[in-house]
């Protein structure tokens, strides 16, 4: 899963997840014009793009049937639905750069390319998941891939994106923070002084807000007088723009666009990624607050592995039967994932102590 990164100068608005046409800049006003429309993916950019979403969104469905097992405690967030957005932005990134993002976190990790067993394991609370089965579904980690969690707290992890630029910053290591944070979280205080420190200093952030529409449950409509959010940025002059984040081509080509401008040292970029979700907020949810039609038509009609798929059998990219092949080896890696962390043992009690403090030289 080793991301490409490259640059690109255009971008256009798709009908997938209500995206609208335009672009913002610098203040969040509208460009003269919209984009032109994007570059089609190569043949092999389009095969790694189905793959990664595919594997998350394979991951995710066995996760909620773990989940209904009883072998998963707590909250558990799906991504399901929503994999273009990830998948896209870490196309357009460097393997060195930095992301952080909320509970809804296992496709992120999975697109960064973390091994699904330690994502599972720690799922299911197994010694041998990321955080040694301390952290669950929503308080995953990796140095390694500099994946700074999976975050409990709502928009906490827009403070602690912000300062993790502000590190590169300091250090002078030309990498950029991918900020992840969903609708419901753009309504929180800490997200405008985080952006009002982004700026003022010109740090290497970009903010991606992944708005599917419904926060825990309340519409986007019911809970925010400026829907745009896009715009947020505006009273801060950080640029912004709206993007179909069921499309996964339109997500790369904006987020390469925002990276460069933040790795720059042109200071944070705004994405809003107009995106959906097919299950509830958490596996508890009923999601009675949307009608199944309403869900169906953005399956029928917006799926952003579909779209990839019809492309690629479009283009003679691959056939059916080899795509099928790739489903197979994606679900047993999964199974192989599920079965590992179902044997891995818990962790010892002594865990309880590990891991709470860092003690400097």
């Amino acid at each position: 899963m080793a991301r490409a990164a490259s640059s690109a100068k255009s971008a256009s608005r798709g009908k997938g997840g209500g995206a609208r046409a335009g672009s913002r800049s610098k203040g969040g006003g509208k460009t003269a014009a919209a984009r032109p429309n994007i570059p089609d993916f190569t043949r092999d950019e389009e095969l790694r793009a189905y793959h990664d979403m595919l594997l998350i969104r394979r991951f995710e469905e066995k996760a909620g049937q773990m989940y209904g097992m009883g072998l998963i405690g707590g909250f558990c967030h799906l991504y399901i639905g929503q994999e273009a957005v990830v998948t896209g932005v870490t196309m357009a990134a460097d393997p060195a750069d930095a992301s952080i993002t909320s509970y809804r976190d296992h496709g992120h990790m999975l697109a960064v390319g973390i091994d699904p067993k330690g994502v599972m394991a720690e799922l299911t609370g197994r010694r041998d998941g990321l955080s040694k089965g301390k952290g669950g579904s929503m308080h995953m980690f990796s140095l390694e891939k500099r994946f700074y969690g999976g975050n409990g707290i709502v928009g906490a992890q827009v403070s602690l994106g912000t300062g993790i630029a502000f590190a590169a910053r300091y250090r002078g290591d030309d990498t950029v923070t991918l900020t992840y944070f969903g609708d419901g979280a753009s309504n929180q205080g800490q997200v405008y002084e985080s952006f009002n420190m982004a700026k003022l200093w010109n740090l290497p952030v970009v903010y991606i807000i992944e708005n599917n529409k419904y926060a825990m449950g309340t519409s986007l409509e019911r809970s925010s007088a400026q829907t745009d959010l896009s715009q947020r940025g505006a009273s801060f002059n950080i640029p912004g723009e709206q993007v179909d984040g069921m499309d996964v081509r339109h997500v790369r080509d904006a987020a390469q666009r925002a990276i460069a401008h933040a790795r720059s040292g042109k200071g944070p970029y705004i994405l809003e990624m107009l995106t959906y979700r097919y299950r509830g907020h958490s596996m508890s949810d009923p999601a009675k607050y949307r009608s199944k039609d309403e869900v169906q038509s953005m399956r029928s009609e917006h799926d952003p592995i579909e779209q990839v798929k019809a492309r690629i059998l479009k283009n003679g990219f691959a056939s059916d039967a080899e795509l099928k092949e790739i489903e197979k080896q994606i679900r047993a890696q999964v199974t192989e994932a599920a079965d590992f962390a179902s044997v891995s043992p818990e962790p010892d009690p002594s865990e309880l102590w590990t891991d709470v403090v860092v003690e400097g030289a």
